[in-house]
C-alpha cells in the first residue's frame, strides 16, 4: 500500500491530466490531414567528369509534387528538396535521364508523388581550351582635326573554356565599349572582355587595358 500511495496515487490528478493531454496530442498527430504541394527546384548534377561540359543551353527546373502530413508540407522549403542526377562515367553526346521519385530527396515522412518533366535530355561535349584575340570597341567624338591612329589591348589574347563545338566557333573576345571622346595623344582605359556564346567563358576574367592613340590629321 505504501508503494501505491507513494508512486501511483501521489499527485494522481496531475498524472491523470498528463495522460489525457498525451492521448489528445497523439490523436491530433495521428489525425493530421494529408496535403500535397508542388515546388519548382533546380537539378543537381553530382560526380561530373572533369573533361566534360554540359552543352545544352538551357536546363529546365523540375516541378516536384510532394505529399505528407499537412504540418510538414506547410513548412517545406524548395531548398530542402533535391533532384539529383549522377553524371559518373558520362560520355560526350546526348543522354536521357529519368527523374523518378527515387532521384528526388525530401525530408522526414514526406513522399514524392511525381516530377515534371519525368525525363530530361542533356547534351555533353568535351571540354576545350584555346586562345582568341581581344577585339576592342572604341567610340566617342574626337577633337577637331584628330583621328584614331591605333588601338591596342593588354593582353592581346585571352583563354576561353567551354564545350568543344562552342569554343571552336568563337573567333574573338570583344571588350565593352570604351568612350575615348576628347583623347589627344594617348590614353588608356580599363574595361572587360566577353564572349557572346553563353556556354563559353574566360579562363581568367581579368580587366583588359585598352590604349587609344590619336593623331592630328594632315591637310
Amino acid at each position: 500500500m505504501d508503494f501505491l500511495r507513494k508512486y501511483v496515487f501521489h499527485n494522481f490528478g496531475l498524472k491523470l491530466l498528463s495522460l489525457a493531454v498525451a492521448v489528445l496530442l497523439w490523436m491530433a498527430i495521428t489525425r493530421d490531414p494529408v496535403a500535397e504541394v508542388a515546388l519548382n527546384v533546380p537539378i543537381e548534377f553530382h560526380n561530373s567528369p572533369e573533361h566534360l561540359e554540359i552543352s545544352s543551353e538551357t536546363i529546365p527546373q523540375v516541378q516536384v509534387r510532394v505529399r505528407g502530413p499537412v504540418h510538414e508540407v506547410r513548412e517545406l522549403s524548395p531548398s530542402e528538396v533535391h533532384a539529383v542526377i549522377d553524371l559518373a562515367n558520362t560520355q560526350p553526346g546526348e543522354r536521357t535521364y529519368d527523374l523518378a521519385p527515387s532521384r528526388i530527396h525530401v525530408p522526414g515522412a514526406l513522399q514524392v508523388v511525381q516530377a515534371v518533366p519525368a525525363q530530361i535530355r542533356i547534351s555533353f561535349d568535351k571540354r576545350e581550351t584555346r586562345q582568341v584575340e581581344v577585339k576592342p570597341r572604341v567610340m566617342g567624338t574626337f577633337a577637331t582635326g584628330y583621328r584614331i591612329e591605333k588601338v591596342t589591348t593588354t593582353p592581346q589574347m585571352v583563354t576561353i573554356v567551354g564545350p568543344a563545338t562552342h569554343v571552336e566557333s568563337v573567333e574573338t573576345a570583344i571588350t565593352d565599349p570604351v568612350d575615348a571622346s576628347g583623347v589627344v595623344g594617348t590614353a588608356t582605359f580599363v574595361t572587360h572582355a566577353y564572349v557572346s556564346d553563353p556556354l563559353v567563358r574566360l579562363a581568367d576574367p581579368s580587366p583588359i587595358r585598352v590604349t587609344v592613340t590619336t593623331e592630328k590629321q594632315r591637310k
